[in-house]
């Protein structure tokens, strides 16, 4: 019998139910025979690859008794196991030599994910992957910021702005240090507009630090939990690596008490009640009674729902940033009618993605308000981002 929040997941292949399995906190030592018998190894490969969860499938299935997987399956994840290993490394390093700089230099910085992260959730930085840095700053220090960065050696990322865009729909910028390989984000905000989030100080305020060589500022628990869960909701959790990221926080006793105050003033009761579903129903992570609470209501359970699609469609992106589908999820998203107002507003205004897809004079930069409805369908169609 289906209890209230039950999800359908019998549309779900063998092969996700599988990395589902051994995402699980719980360590196994054997599976499902029937379902490892009835497995697309090279879909499973392709799936652990897009889901960013290959370090902790090839951790767990080399510590169970399983015989019943193939030789070559192991043997690539050990290898992107140990390719992820030295790419956390690489970035660990440079996390240092950033927070060094930026210290050094009276600009806070607060980071958002990479090994930091990783660390702190799972313990060891090899268990969770990460392409780039992503770092928190207060507006008024991002030029002084980009001139630090700039003669450290990173370039910014290029990039076509229109009408100020950046204002209306960025949140961050993107750098690269093309002689170490590293992109760097630079965040102001951690969300895009118009969503409610802490101001700098607050975060500031409630940070806490690692136990490095040299001091690393990252987020308080709760602004951490509550950041996770919106990151995720936003891109419809179609990584399950995110997921598991919340699964981690949970199952270390994580008292969700705290964060109800944060989840209140930030309108976001409603994403934390879907992430709750999706980990309690694909991870099987437990719920406490004041979790359950949470997850009260039709619109977490839509949210669900919906991002299930997203899990299992293996898309990238900007391909299903262009989906109706997805278009109504984001729009689901805003809890208050203010944000929806300002979220369909800023639908219709133009972006750099237009100026690739028709490039117009600059003096007939305006004609891009009308004409941006015919240049989104023409991306839907030619599946460009």
């Amino acid at each position: 019998m289906k209890t209230k929040h039950s999800l359908d997941l019998s549309f779900l292949s063998n092969e996700i139910k599988l990395l589902l399995e051994l995402m699980k906190v719980e360590e196994k030592k054997s599976f499902d025979n029937v379902l490892i018998r009835d497995i697309n190894w090279n879909h499973f490969l392709q799936l652990a690859m897009y889901h960013r969860v290959y370090p902790l499938i090839y951790h767990t299935l080399i510590r169970s008794d399983e015989k019943n997987i193939p030789k070559y399956v192991i043997q690539t994840l050990k290898q992107e196991y140990k390719k992820n290993t030295f790419q956390m490394l690489h970035l660990s390093g440079e996390m240092e030599l950033l927070s060094e700089l930026f210290t050094d230099n009276k600009i806070p910085i607060l980071f958002l994910k990479g090994p930091i992260i990783a660390s702190d959730l799972y313990g060891d930085i090899s268990l969770r992957t990460s392409k780039d840095l992503d770092i928190l700053i207060p507006i008024t220090k991002l030029e002084y910021a980009e001139e630090l960065l700039l003669n450290f050696g990173y370039k910014r990322e290029e990039e076509t702005s229109l009408l100020n865009e950046l204002k209306w729909r960025g949140h961050h910028i993107t750098y690269i240090h093309t002689q170490k390989n590293i992109e760097l984000e630079i965040h102001w905000r951690l969300h895009p507009i118009p969503s409610k989030e802490p101001s700098f100080n607050e975060l500031w305020d409630q940070r806490r630090v690692s136990k490095t060589s040299y001091p690393i500022y990252f987020l308080g628990e709760e602004h951490l939990f509550l950041y996770l869960v919106s990151h995720g909701a936003r891109h419809g959790w179609f990584r399950l690596r995110w997921l598991k990221d919340i699964d981690q926080m949970l199952s270390r006793d994580f008292n969700i008490v705290n964060a109800n105050i944060l989840m209140k003033t930030y309108e976001s009761q409603h994403m934390v009640g879907q992430a709750l579903i999706l980990v309690s129903e694909l991870l099987k992570t437990p719920l406490n009674e004041d979790m359950k609470i949470i997850t009260e209501g039709s619109l977490p359970r839509k949210l669900a729902d919906s991002a299930l699609y997203f899990i299992k469609e293996m898309e990238p992106l900007h391909i299903l940033a262009s989906t109706n589908k997805f278009r109504r999820y984001l729009f689901l998203l805003k809890p208050s009618i203010v944000q929806k107002v300002i979220h369909f507003i800023i639908l219709f205004y133009p972006s750099s993605s237009d100026v690739k897809t028709l490039r117009l004079p600059k003096y007939l930069n305006f004609l891009y308000f009308p004409l941006r409805p015919f240049l989104s369908i023409c991306r839907m169609v030619r599946k460009t981002p």
